[in-house]
């Protein structure tokens, strides 16, 4: 029934592409797709009808669906069938309101997937934002991942522009496959699109990120209001760099990405009870993100006699380096001296482990399976001043915990991830 499925959104959004002929901008990576989806349709939606991605839309279904501009009918067959009759409607008849530029995050959760998005989509402009370990468990191997998430670039026709993060280090060695112009972004200095002097300041009672933007010798000061992960740069540069392509003024597009705002579950500082700050980054988590994250929590500063909160669920997806990836962030964040961590779940007992054999004191390291216990746990330790990284994959539901220890949980639909009905029906 699936394949069925499959076949029929991918005959009607190929015949969609060919007729209307958008720009494709594709990107891909292990960590950053969304965020750079969403700084990219920040930097063109002011000057051009463009579509992105919703929700997750960045599958085998999604994809298709954004091209169609139609939401998923589920488990009805009448709201499928909708979905047929729109696209076909549109192959039919001319949709004048059709927009010239679509923005499609690409997922790949298992080898194939890039693959058979681009075998009916193509792309204007390849976006490689990092590769990593993420969903290595299907994968097998990291070389397996990085062949599969190249395709976006590789794939490009020469009067292409493939744009990829020079940071980092497997991302940008992908060059060799790439046939279209190349552009690069990130903090070094040699990026086409760079960002230096980088700063976490208050302005007018917020915080929030300021740095100069570079590009071919033109220099522009930002600050982003709100957002306090220098994660989030490297979404706004691969942005910039989608605004060069398209002739946009420099000037102009510093003044776009102040409306970027990040997505829910990413880095997301967030009011806790007892006067606290949480840094809510529950969407997802790979020892690389995991990693960043951590570097976070270490820059935002606290009160003398504050704690540093690292709350860690499990990372999902990694296969048989399962074992090493949690021991190794767990490691990690003893080699930082972060304050005080909470582990929850079966896997992240290797991170606590890896923190304990690192040398970061037991009696600061605690462990826990249930997740509600944990937040009870929290709550009861929390101090004012004190700031609480929460962090899991998807599956590890580690927002719960989040909505636990905010100060307005009513206010759990509009700030934290997965508070559909459907997904609080779930017992993760």
């Amino acid at each position: 029934m699936h394949k069925i499925l499959h076949f029929i959104l991918k005959l009607i959004a190929s015949g969609i592409l060919k007729k209307y002929n958008p720009d494709v901008i594709g990107i891909t990576g292990s960590v950053g797709k969304t965020s750079c989806k969403e700084a990219v349709y920040v930097v063109l939606s002011g000057q051009f009808n463009v579509r992105k991605n919703v929700k997750n839309y960045n599958n085998e279904i999604g994809v298709p669906l954004t091209i169609i501009g139609a939401y998923s009918g589920n488990h009805s067959l009448w709201k499928w069938l909708g979905v047929f009759a729109k696209g076909i409607g549109m192959l039919i008849k001319i949709d004048y309101s059709y927009p010239s530029i679509l923005i499609l995050e690409m997922g790949a959760d298992k080898p194939g997937d890039i693959k058979y998005l681009l075998s009916f989509v193509k792309c204007k402009i390849g976006i490689l934002t990092a590769v990593g370990d993420s969903h290595i468990e299907f994968f097998g191997t990291q070389n397996k991942i990085v062949a599969e998430k190249r395709l976006i670039i590789s794939k490009l026709k020469k009067d292409g522009t493939a744009i990829i993060n020079k940071d980092n280090e497997l991302a940008w060695a992908q060059k060799a496959h790439v046939r279209a112009e190349i552009m690069s972004f990130g903090i070094h200095q040699e990026s086409t699109v760079h960002a230096d002097d980088i700063l976490l300041l208050g302005r007018e009672g917020e915080f929030g990120l300021n740095f100069k933007l570079r590009n071919q010798g033109t220099v522009v000061p930002v600050f982003l209001p709100g957002i306090i992960s220098y994660q989030h740069i490297y979404a706004i540069l691969a942005g910039v760099a989608v605004g060069v392509v398209y002739n946009i003024n420099l000037v102009a597009i510093s003044d776009l990405v102040k409306e970027y705002k990040g997505i829910v579950g990413r880095t997301s500082l967030i009011p806790g009870i007892k006067h606290t700050q949480l840094i809510d980054d529950t969407y997802n988590a790979s020892p690389i993100s995991v990693k960043a994250a951590i570097d976070l929590l270490l820059t935002l500063s606290i009160k003398e006699g504050a704690h540093r909160y690292a709350v860690l669920g499990d990372m999902l997806e990694l296969g048989k380096h399962c074992e090493a990836g949690h021991y190794d962030v767990g490691k990690y964040l003893a080699d930082k001296r972060v304050d005080r961590l909470i582990a929850v779940g079966e896997r992240a007992r290797d991170i606590a482990r890896g923190a304990k054999e690192a040398g970061m004191k037991e009696e600061y390291i605690f462990t826990f399976t249930d997740r509600d216990e944990a937040g009870h746990f929290i709550q009861n330790r929390m101090r004012q001043g004190d700031i609480i990284l929460i962090k899991g994959s998807q599956g590890a539901r580690m927002e719960v915990i989040t909505k636990e220890i905010m100060a307005e949980p009513s206010k759990a639909p509009e700030l934290l991830v997965r508070q559909e009905e459907d997904w609080l029906a779930k017992k993760a």
